[in-house]
């Protein structure tokens, strides 16, 4: 077990990594997935159409090419956008965490954006859900489209598509290993690393991250659950 308590300080940062990655990722997909949603059940022929070809291109694209280009693509444009959070909180060493790295950011960002297309077609299901009836009745009071969105379906819908946007965070979560191939050092990049300094261990190894993995993916799980409880009595 040495080698995990002889890296226990590397392990805790990669996770932390992940876990950033994870939040910022998350963030992003419900943003850009709740507008996408929006548009796609829009009135205007060009937003829906626009939307849907996001959504088709984006999910018929794997995420690992989808990480290159914008790690590797975009910095060949001279897009070298860098962020350090370290100053803004007054941290005055150079924390992992809160120094985002151009690699870590191309790759949270297209994380994010590839959830969201996943997110979009979640809240559209959801948005189908309810009936046509909801919307007519607000347009007859006066209602612009955009308030019957806010204010009368997206309340609805949302909680009809808890269990799928957990089940696509969960999914989110796990996909953010894949960044360890555009150079993030979070938990799946020290895994390998580690199995490639103690062969010995390997599999002694792919539990413990295995099981890191399997927390992660229960605190999404119960977040979830608390939500739709909540929701369920609101």
């Amino acid at each position: 077990m040495n080698v995990f308590s002889d890296n226990w300080r590397a392990i805790l940062t990669a996770f932390g990594i992940t876990v950033e990655m994870t939040l910022i990722a998350g963030v992003i997909a419900l943003v850009v997935g709740f507008l996408l949603a929006a548009l796609r059940v829009s009135p205007i022929p060009l937003a829906r159409g626009a939307a849907a070809s996001y959504v088709r291109l984006i999910r018929n694209t794997p995420l690992l090419l989808i990480m290159l280009i914008f790690a590797f693509g975009l910095p060949e444009l001279d897009f070298r956008p860098r962020f350090n959070l370290n100053k803004v909180f007054g941290v005055q060493d150079q924390s992992p965490l809160l120094n985002f790295d151009i690699f870590f950011l191309f790759a949270t960002i297209a994380l994010g954006m590839y959830t969201a297309a996943f997110v979009c077609e979640a809240v559209r299901s959801g948005v189908n859900s309810i009936s046509i009836g909801q919307a007519e009745a607000a347009r007859s009071i006066g209602m612009t489209f955009s308030q019957t969105v806010r204010e009368v379906i997206l309340p609805q819908a949302f909680r009809a598509v808890i269990p799928p946007l957990a089940s696509i965070m969960i999914a989110m979560t796990k996909n953010s290993s894949l960044a360890a191939g555009v150079g993030v050092t979070e938990a799946a990049f020290l895994m390998r690393k580690l199995t490639n300094d103690n062969g010995d261990k390997v599999f002694l190894i792919f539990m413990g991250f295995a099981i890191g993995y399997i927390v992660l993916v229960a605190i999404i799980s119960a977040t979830a659950s608390f939500l739709e409880r909540k929701v369920g009595t609101a």
